[in-house]
């Protein structure tokens, strides 16, 4: 059974677009963007803060909203623990390239989640040059991301999971890759319903072994990809709790290539989740249903042009597969995004309502033995 709200286990995913509970006037789930330091509303201890560090650099896109959207199937599976506690989620999306807009560390957050981006993973490089995509930056926050990441890194209940550009950006911070502009012998820009292949070490770990054993080859799993680099690995031995997961292949059942597309930075204290996971496809474009319904949205509050959304419409349409045929996709999003992403949440309302002298049924070690519901 693949992880997704209950609602849409029992009624189908069209239930979303009418019926959400998560945008009832009472729902206990909630959205803040932060572009100014003025808009981050104040810390409450019945309020469990999720951080999204957005690098889209004001690009229209489908990836950031699917986090938010993730973020809210899973609090909506909490809905009745949350409203006997008093409790609210909320999602706070930090625009971090262009305004330069950076979540404190942990304390008030304890999980973050990363988004992909266009241009350069370097930004001193975005200069309008080769690989920007036309983008020029103000490189300025890095460092200060960089210490962001430290401080996860340092707090052992923080949890950060990240796809693609984020990705790409934590490999700079922590030097164990470098990003290389794809070469015309790999066909450039890396795009569509592609494969990655799972490391010795991936099939041996206690989470994503559990996928390896659902892969027909134990080995090989799809992806949604849209990459213009690859992660090159330093030849320097990896620290200790650093865990290669994936590999790129060179097309769907070639070779395994050489860029490095899923690493584990650190483990959760009961050994069996990754704390902080960074992978360079996908795993939020989850299916089509979803990503239409994202786009009808995007387009009703205005944030997208009608072109824009007929351009990706279209690409939608063309590029993935119609709804049931390939589960495979699902299967990939449950354990490299929507498990770990789930885990550490559901952690967060358990550990808050037992600070408040509180018991809950919810139990996160249930997701990390495998209950994807």
């Amino acid at each position: 059974m693949p992880i997704a709200c209950r609602n849409k286990l029992l009624y189908g995913k069209t239930y979303c677009v009418t019926d959400c509970p998560t945008r009832a006037e009472n729902s206990p789930l909630g959205y803040v963007r932060v572009t100014e330091a003025s808009q981050v509303p104040a810390a409450h201890p019945r309020v469990i803060d999720v951080a999204i560090l957005d690098m889209n650099h004001g690009w229209p896109n489908l990836g950031h909203d699917s986090l938010v959207h993730a973020v809210m199937d899973a609090g909506c599976d909490l809905i009745p623990q949350l409203f006997e506690v008093g409790f609210t989620i909320r999602v706070l999306s930090f625009e971090v390239r262009q305004h330069r807009m950076i979540p404190e560390g942990p304390g008030r957050y304890a999980l973050y989640l990363g988004t992909g981006g266009p241009g350069h993973i370097d930004p001193y490089l975005n200069d309008g040059g080769e690989g920007s995509q036309g983008i020029h930056e103000d490189p300025s926050w890095e460092p200060e991301l960089f210490r962001l990441f430290d401080a996860i890194r340092d707090h052992p209940e923080a949890a950060l999971v990240s796809v693609c550009h984020t990705f790409g950006v934590m490999c700079r911070w922590s030097g164990i890759a470098q990003p290389v502009l794809r070469p015309a012998t790999k066909g450039g820009k890396s795009v569509g319903l592609l494969e990655n292949v799972l490391t010795p070490e991936a099939q041996s770990h206690p989470w994503f072994g559990q996928l390896a054993d659902e892969l027909p080859d134990h080995r090989r799993l799809r992806i949604v990809d849209h990459r213009l680099f690859d992660l090159i690995q330093e030849p320097a031995e990896l620290p200790r709790e650093f865990t290669p997961l994936g590999h790129e292949t060179l097309g769907i059942g070639g070779p395994v290539g050489d860029a490095l597309t899923m690493l584990e930075f650190a483990r959760d204290a009961g050994g069996i989740m990754p704390r902080i996971l960074g992978v360079n496809h996908h795993p939020e474009i989850v299916d089509r249903s979803r990503q239409l319904m994202i786009l009808r949205q995007k387009l009703g509050r205005g944030e997208v042009t009608e072109e824009w959304f007929e351009d990706r419409t279209r690409t939608l349409a063309e590029t993935y597969p119609e709804d049931g045929t390939d589960q495979s996709l699902h299967l990939t999003s449950d354990f490299t995004l929507l498990g770990p992403l789930r885990f550490h949440l559901y952690r967060q309302v358990r550990l808050r309502a037992e600070a408040l002298g509180r018991s809950l049924d919810v139990d996160e070690r249930r997701i990390a033995e495998g209950v994807r519901t």
